[in-house]
């Protein structure tokens, strides 16, 4: 397996760890054998995901917005503050998203027939198509990232990561004195849909 030669090659994180205690022998660097590592790896997926979306003439935004509408189902449809909802970005990002996706042909917008206020982006049929054929190579590359991961190794890192999230979530922004400062909701990024 690749990872198991991957295994073999020196690790930067280490070699950075050691150069601060060599020079800060009063630091606790060990966040840094998670986070760091965490940092990196998040590097390297993010530069293969947008090449293999890239490749279908798609940006990550846009496919975080056509993953979104498949999810919902038949008919494929959502408004921008759903799409904003489910994740992605706020309501003026998802709009800057769906104009391009219209002007592309992957989706239209439609106006509700009760209330005409409301406007639905709706996946047309080349979008379904497109989405559906990215989306599975999407995860058969995302596969290939994980091969020198057993399946058990995997589930073990999933339990983990969302226990990390979690305790990122809840340690909270901190002022500039130490205290915690009052936290303001904010929209994670999708890398995946």
């Amino acid at each position: 397996m690749a990872g198991k030669k991957a295994a073999h090659q020196p690790d930067a994180v280490a070699s950075i760890i050691a150069d601060w205690a060599r020079e800060r022998p009063d630091l606790d660097t060990s966040p840094l054998e998670v986070l760091a590592r965490l940092h990196r790896t998040f590097i390297r997926y993010n530069t293969r995901l947008t090449s293999a979306i890239e490749r279908h003439g798609l940006a990550v935004a846009g496919f975080d917005v056509l993953t979104a509408l498949r999810r919902a189902g038949a008919p494929y449809r959502l408004t921008a503050g759903q799409l904003a909802d489910s994740g992605l970005v706020s309501s003026a990002g998802v709009t800057l998203r769906i104009d391009r996706l219209e002007k592309d042909g992957l989706i239209v917008r439609e106006r509700d027939a009760e209330d005409r206020r409301v406007v639905y982006s709706r996946l047309t049929d080349a979008g379904l198509a497109k989405i559906d054929e990215v989306f599975a190579e999407h995860l058969d590359n995302e596969r290939r990232m994980l091969d020198g991961l057993s399946p058990a190794e995997r589930r073990q890192l999933a339990r983990l990561m969302s226990k990390l999230e979690r305790s990122i979530t809840d340690a909270g922004p901190r002022d500039a004195e130490g205290a915690q400062a009052p936290q303001t909701p904010q929209t994670p990024q999708a890398d995946e849909a």
